[in-house]
């Protein structure tokens, strides 16, 4: 069963993203173009009010033009979806969706724009059918060993497949698993993806057509994060899956976050506190929520509920440590080519710090403890050669194996 595009849809989802874009643009000149005004004219307060006045019409005159402008999309493209819908929708598609998912991927669910991706569970390509006779049929070889595979940040299920090699087929091959491809909106706080993805492994594992004897995690990046996530919830939930996990297979899982969203944030922070800048600060609000999850690593509703995600509120998550009942491995990568070098080992493999992916922290509450003999850091390598090295898989095939 294959999940059908409609180009309607697409059309429809990427004109509300370019009105939306307009007018958060008018927002930011209106903005910048009063401040500037107020300062030109505090000589002469009796101007001030009349002149802002008057700059505050016109831009309200092109928001309401762009809104009408929305409108006649919409009412164009409804007519033209009969014309429009095809099953093989067009060339890039699925990269350029999953990215903008991981940018922007909560505004769109807000909003209702159709280019938001809802969460499924997939098998080459392919949604995994409810019934037990279909899941059968589009899984011939299915057995009780599950392999869920997570993908990361602005990707998807399709694009574990890197320069012709995926490491789930790979494994499928290798080591007699089933791989179950989760596609997801990255764009989510971690903690959303993970409540609705515990649900969805249990309607899985009830509707599957033989007795699961055991399920493995790969998370790739932040799909460790929501595997730690989905786990904690399926857990405090007393579902029945959480018992049946034998392995998580973490590989560059920024378990205490990322630098380059901390630095996204201090930048924030600087632009909104600089007088001239600050109508641009806005820019940085864009990021999505899955984004600043990976500050720090937030995993539970808790990290984040209460707080405004672009304040400065320090590292104030839950600790969520490895479950006991699971053999937990952590794969990390660097760019440099020596262990000893320690800018190397501060920007690991350029996304995800060495320490980080190894679930390593100063604090003690909060430092994840793995196993020596579970830890691997391997040298020469990026963030997304994690998905396709020889090296890197010759250790998930071996930790699987074990």
């Amino acid at each position: 069963m294959s999940e059908k595009h409609n180009h309607s849809s697409d059309l429809r989802g990427i004109g509300r993203l370019m009105i939306e874009a307009i007018i958060g643009l008018t927002d930011m000149v209106e903005a910048a173009h009063l401040y500037f005004l107020k300062g030109s004219i505090d000589f002469a307060p009796p101007l001030h009010r009349p002149l802002s006045g008057a700059t505050t019409l016109v831009y309200r005159q092109i928001r309401k033009i762009t809104h009408m402008a929305g409108s006649g999309i919409d009412t164009l493209l409804n007519w033209l979806t009969p014309v429009l819908v095809n099953n093989q929708g067009w060339a890039g598609r699925d990269a350029v969706v999953a990215m903008l998912n991981g940018v922007m991927g909560d505004h769109l669910q807000e909003t209702g724009n159709p280019l938001a991706i809802e969460m499924a569970l997939r098998y080459r390509g392919q949604l995994i059918p409810q019934d037990s006779q279909a899941m059968r049929a589009l899984m011939p070889q299915l057995n009780g060993r599950i392999l869920v595979l997570l993908h990361g940040l602005c990707m998807s299920d399709l694009l574990w497949t890197r320069n012709e090699h995926d490491h789930g087929l790979a494994l499928e091959r290798d080591c007699g698993v089933t791989p179950v491809y989760l596609r997801f909106n990255s764009g989510l706080h971690v903690s959303t993806n993970g409540r609705a993805l515990a649900v969805q492994l249990d309607a899985l594992v009830r509707n599957w057509p033989v007795p699961v004897e055991e399920m493995v995690f790969l998370g790739y990046s932040m799909g460790g994060m929501l595997a730690r996530s989905a786990f904690y919830y399926g857990s405090q939930a007393q579902l029945a899956w959480p018992a049946l996990v034998s392995k998580f297979v973490f590989l560059g899982t920024p378990h205490h976050g990322a630098p380059l969203e901390r630095g996204g944030h201090w930048f924030h922070l600087l632009l909104r506190n600089n007088a001239y800048l600050a109508p641009f600060a806005d820019l940085g609000r864009i990021r999505s929520a899955g984004i600043t999850d990976l500050r720090y690593g937030n995993l539970l509703d808790q990290d984040w509920e209460g707080l405004d995600r672009f304040e400065h509120t320090g590292d104030v998550r839950v600790a969520v440590p490895l479950p006991k009942s699971v053999a937990c491995y952590a794969l990390a990568v660097t760019i440099g080519k020596r262990s000893t070098a320690m800018r190397n080992r501060l920007l690991g493999d350029g996304l995800v710090p060495v320490n980080s992916a190894l679930g390593r922290h100063d604090n003690a509450r909060l430092n994840l403890k793995f196993r020596p003999e579970n830890q691997v850091v391997l040298h020469g390598l990026n963030h997304l050669d994690l998905l396709n090295n020889s090296a890197v898989y010759q250790q998930i095939r071996s930790w699987l194996r074990d």
